[in-house]
Parts: C-alpha cells; sequence; structure tokens
C-alpha cells in the first residue's frame, strides 16, 4: 500500500476544476525541464492555459537552449519565458569560482537579489496578469516522506506558498508512463547527466566538458575557478585509488 488512500484530496481532473474554480483558466508552470515538470505538462496540457516559465542558471547554453525549443513546439505551443535564476545573482555577489579581483568588483556591483516571488511577478507582469494565479509544479506525495506528509495536511493546493501540485497522487511509474506514451521527450542532458542540471559540481561539469565544450566554455565564462571544482575531484581520485 502506497499510503495515498489515506490522502483525501481532490486528484486529476477533479483538482483542475477546483483550482480553475478558485484562480481561473490560466496557470503559471514553473519548467525546469526535469520529468517532473515535464509530466506535469502532460496532465494539463489541452485542460488549462498553461505559462512556462524557466529558471536561466547561466543564460546561453546551448543544450539548454535545444531542449526549450523542443518543448515550446511539441509540449506547450508557445513561448516558454526565460527567468533569471535567483540563485545565479546570489552566486556572483557571493563570488562563487570567482578570482579574488573579480569577486570584489561583483561584490561592490548593484546586482539585484531576488527571490521566486519576484520572478513570478515578473512572469505575471511580462504576462498582462492581473489577481491571483499559482504555479503548478511536480511535487508527488510518493517522492520522500517530507512531501507525503506536507501533501497530507496542506492539500495540493497552497495558496500561501504560490503553487499548487496536479500530478501529487502520480507514482514514479505513472509518471514515467504518461511521459512514454504522450511520444514527448525528456531532454538531452538526461542521457549524460545525473539529472536535469542543478549546480556546478564536477558531476555535472565533466559530462558537460565533454558533451557540450562550447556550453562548459560559457560556465567558465562565468565562473572561471569551476575548473577547480574539477582539479579537486580528480586530486581525490587519484588519492583514493
Amino acid at each position: 500500500m502506497s499510503g495515498l488512500d489515506k490522502i483525501n484530496h481532490p486528484r486529476g481532473d477533479a483538482l483542475i476544476a477546483e483550482y480553475k474554480e478558485r484562480y481561473g483558466d490560466k496557470t503559471l508552470i514553473a519548467f525546469s525541464r526535469g520529468k517532473d515538470s515535464i509530466a506535469t505538462a502532460i496532465a494539463l496540457r489541452d485542460k488549462i492555459e498553461m505559462i512556462p516559465f524557466y529558471y536561466d542558471d547561466i543564460p546561453g547554453l546551448q543544450f539548454v537552449d535545444e531542449s526549450l525549443d523542443y518543448y515550446e513546439r511539441t509540449l506547450f505551443g508557445r513561448k516558454i519565458l526565460r527567468m533569471p535564476h535567483p540563485t545565479f545573482y546570489k552566486q556572483l555577489t557571493d563570488g562563487l569560482f570567482q578570482p579574488m579581483r573579480r569577486a570584489e568588483i561583483l561584490g561592490a556591483a548593484p546586482i539585484p537579489r531576488i527571490n521566486h516571488a519576484d520572478v513570478v511577478k515578473m512572469v505575471k507582469k511580462q504576462e498582462g496578469i492581473e489577481g491571483d494565479i499559482l504555479s503548478a509544479t511536480g511535487i508527488r506525495a510518493l517522492d520522500n516522506a517530507i512531501r507525503f506528509m506536507s501533501i497530507r495536511k496542506h492539500g495540493p493546493i497552497r495558496p500561501s506558498a504560490g503553487n499548487w501540485a496536479p500530478i501529487w497522487h502520480w507514482s514514479k511509474k505513472e509518471l514515467l508512463d504518461n511521459i512514454e506514451a504522450s511520444g514527448i521527450s525528456l531532454p538531452a542532458d538526461y542521457t549524460f547527466l545525473p539529472r536535469s542540471l542543478d549546480g556546478w559540481s564536477y558531476l555535472y561539469l565533466i559530462p558537460l566538458r565533454e558533451h557540450y565544450p562550447q556550453d562548459y566554455a560559457r560556465i567558465i565564462e562565468w565562473m572561471p575557478l569551476a575548473e577547480a571544482e574539477i582539479h579537486r575531484y580528480e586530486i581525490n581520485q587519484r588519492l583514493t585509488a
């Protein structure tokens, strides 16, 4: 037993109908290009108007742009908004992987500090949306115990958090089956990264250097000392060999 029978919240079309009754016929969707957000878009397709936006970790990465273009054509039928990732600005002002002199300049520069609520405001302004609207996410109750308890306690529609979870009741098998049945492909980086892009550890940098050297070079332009992360890994490998 998965335990989902203990959660008496609306699901599927009933959940979408409840959302539309409360917030209208549009929803934002924070589209990470990962399997959870792809499945969420598939579940909502043809049932509600989606306004997808993507948090850009570093602007202009080819493998990201290629996949976003693919999902614009095959999944959304519209432009996916590219929005600045709050973490990207924070990494710059914190001097992550920056030489000393450059870190000093970035630290003194008027780089804005933004959060996810600020990004949502920018999306709404760009789309001319007034009033309340939530972001659809791929959170599922069976992901882990914390999410299970959160969904059970707060439900799949969470105005205080600004989001809702259309596929909260799906198992991982249901998620993968729905993606396969849709004919929509996972992004190319799923074939060589441990998961969709999530930071700048050696787990991502080494495969990117091999498969997308031009994107790796762009990352190094923004964060020159990221190469030190690879060197650290290589040294540790030699020491433990």
